[in-house]
């Protein structure tokens, strides 16, 4: 079995989101072994991605996603479990899309196809962060230029294959490895309460909630998550 010291981290992004969500985090992480971060941009179903990741990815490693990252994340635990050794799900869910999310984002990947990225932008910020950085013009700067270079069609691919996920909550039960569940306590998108049922449903699973944070934790609160994170590949 890898020891911790040298087990590899493969991170995945969320939903228009590049490897810059995680650069705060990785020198840190760097520390317990090598880091990668998926593309999650090259197809439109939660398991395509999944087994694409897995094509590529290392023998065994420590596994964190963030938002979409947590479904893929939850994806390639029902693939190949036996080659995740940890498993960091965060500001994430097990549930399946609502109707009406659904059909939310069915309006944000006709503004994608059209090629309107910057009003999916406006009209993601108010509910990317929390309440108190809504403000906080280098960090929409961050988040809008992720969406810009991630891209129109990956984004589209990414909202078909978010909408059509499926319920993960059945297979939680199942999860043996050590798994870190964290949250913002402000995350709109993914309410905390959608974390507290994922730690409870993963036998050991532990819950972080970050103060004074959104749905974008390692980027709003870098210094907790990066704490969490270190902790996690330490247990």
């Amino acid at each position: 079995m890898t020891s911790a010291a040298s087990l590899p981290i493969l991170l995945i992004p969320g939903l228009g989101c590049t490897a810059r969500l995680y650069t705060e985090q990785m020198p840190v992480l760097w520390t317990f072994g090598p880091v990668t971060v998926a593309d999650h941009r090259r197809a439109d179903s939660m398991d395509a991605i999944a087994r694409q990741i897995l094509d590529e990815a290392p023998r065994r490693f420590a596994l964190a996603g963030l938002s979409m990252g947590g479904y893929i994340a939850l994806a390639i635990m029902r693939i190949a479990p036996e080659r995740v050794a940890k498993l960091a799900l965060l500001d994430t869910g097990s549930r399946s899309d609502t109707p009406e999310a659904a059909e939310k984002r069915k309006a944000s990947i006709a503004l994608a196809k059209a090629g309107k990225l910057d009003e999916i932008n406006a009209m993601l910020w108010p509910v990317l962060v929390h309440k108190e950085r809504q403000g906080d013009t280098a960090l929409k700067t961050i988040a809008g230029d992720m969406t810009l270079m991630a891209g129109a069609e990956a984004f589209a691919r990414q909202q078909t294959a978010i909408m059509t996920r499926p319920d993960s909550r059945p297979g939680l039960p199942a999860i043996t490895c050590p798994t870190l569940v964290l949250v913002g306590d402000g995350d709109q998108l993914t309410p905390p309460a959608l974390s507290e049922e994922m730690a409870g449903l993963i036998p050991g699973g532990k819950l972080v909630v970050v103060p004074d944070c959104g749905h974008l934790s390692t980027l709003e609160r870098p210094q907790p998550v990066t704490e969490a994170l270190a902790a996690w590949m330490r247990c």
